[in-house]
């Protein structure tokens, strides 16, 4: 379909450390939770309100695998892109089918950046994005030194 879009942005922290697991061809896969909030003041009561969404994001570019598992904790603080997908299977208890809507890091324009500042003891401003030229190229991270890419 021309002209579709399927584009996620979010910042949000952490609310756990990021699980890395090994999948059948060998190659690590790392799924985080992300949570984002709003607040607002209620008309009638006047009291602060807040809302939090929990995302899950998962991360197939071996490249932002190994900076998530180096430099991410629970409460870190993160700027994703990616894209939304729904994937289905079979619960093996139930027999019934199962759905879970996640924002996938992988191919063109994915990326995640560190927002934590560098005084609280973490790396900041770390960006690596997936680059492909064809969707079924093997993504890889580009070898370059992160402190390069930091723009001051």
């Amino acid at each position: 379909m021309a002209g579709s879009l399927n584009k996620v942005q979010l910042i949000g922290r952490l609310g756990a450390d990021p699980e890395i697991k090994q999948m059948v061809n060998g190659k690590s896969v790392a799924r985080l939770s992300i949570a984002t909030s709003q607040s607002w003041k209620d008309k009638s009561s006047g009291e602060r309100k807040e809302k939090t969404e929990w995302h899950r994001i998962v991360i197939f570019n071996e490249g932002l695998v190994n900076v998530v598992q180096q430099y991410l904790k629970k409460g870190a603080n993160v700027y994703i892109e990616g894209q939304l997908s729904t994937r289905k299977w079979k619960d093996e208890s139930s027999g019934q089918d199962k759905y879970s809507t996640e924002i996938v890091l992988q191919g063109y324009n994915s990326s995640l950046t560190m927002l934590d500042s560098r005084n609280s003891g973490n790396n900041s401003n770390i960006v690596s994005e997936n680059k492909s030229s064809l969707p079924n190229d093997n993504i890889s991270q580009e070898n370059t030194d992160l402190d390069d890419e930091i723009p001051f």
